[in-house]
């Protein structure tokens, strides 16, 4: 594929289409970046951030900080949902001083900093078995707040408590499939001018709700993504891709949005 050459930008990624399947509101990270770098992106949402059925849990945890030793926060939409419900419930952001707190991953880190609070922790890799082997010998006879999305893997609940600690673990938010997206995202890999030549996935739900979006039959999946190359943001997206029968051709090798687009621009350069 030819690219224009223009020195007054990057045109790693030019003549190549992109898909971002990131939440409405978070899409545009990763958008920019790409865009950057000379990419055509295409931003249909495979997942939706909704509030849970009830904050009842949350907020019980949020009036009771006191009693916590940590606090862990997986996600920026984490981080927001817990915020907001300590404004709501004009909790003082004093009770967030009595505790050590652990971030996955650098946006999940910035976005707690940019609140007033300091991070303790954020382990070297950003997956849940890092946390885990960062607080494996520091938790034991303590008390662990875990605020996570409704659905999520249990490494960290399951191996902290086999360590010692008492972990409390409640929803602050779920990730739903965006109806709105099927018709567009079919429409887009069927159009010869609008099919993508990548399409990202940056977590588990984004892959889930990609394949539900597509439909059922297996056979359809792979005849939508003929050509198609697949980029994942780290190694449980890329597992969960395996579980249901997608390849993974573009993987980060540091989990996180740059780390991906890094990886994209490497892989697609001698597209």
């Amino acid at each position: 594929m030819n690219k224009r050459i223009d020195s007054a930008r990057d045109t790693s990624l030019a003549g190549i289409r992109i898909l971002v399947g990131r939440a409405r509101h978070q899409a545009g990270a990763l958008s920019d970046q790409l865009r950057k770098a000379g990419a055509e992106v295409i931003e249909i949402p495979f997942i939706e951030i909704r509030r849970p059925k009830s904050f009842k849990p949350l907020d019980m945890a949020l009036k009771n900080l006191a009693a916590y030793d940590w606090l862990i926060l997986t996600s920026v939409n984490g981080v927001e949902a817990m915020w907001d419900r300590l404004d709501k419930r004009r909790l003082p952001k004093t009770k967030l001083s009595g505790f050590r707190i652990v971030a996955i991953g650098p946006a999940t880190k910035g976005a707690i900093e940019q609140r007033g609070a300091n991070v303790d922790v954020v382990p070297k890799e950003y997956v849940a078995e890092s946390v885990v082997k960062s607080l494996k010998n520091k938790v034991k006879g303590k008390r662990v707040l875990l605020v996570r999305a409704k659905v999520a893997r249990d490494v960290i609940p399951r191996e902290l408590s086999k360590a010692g600690a008492q972990i409390d673990v409640v929803e602050a938010y779920e990730t739903v499939v965006p109806r709105s997206s099927r018709a567009r995202l079919r429409a887009a890999l069927k159009n010869p001018g609008k099919r993508p030549h990548v399409v990202t996935f940056t977590s588990s739900s984004t892959v889930r709700n990609f394949v539900e979006l597509l439909g059922p039959a297996q056979k359809a999946r792979h005849k939508a993504l003929a050509g198609i190359r697949t980029a994942s943001i780290g190694p449980v997206t890329s597992a969960t891709l395996r579980d249901l029968g997608l390849p993974v051709d573009i993987s980060a090798k540091k989990f996180t949005i740059p780390g991906l687009v890094k990886a994209i621009i490497g892989a697609m350069s001698k597209y």
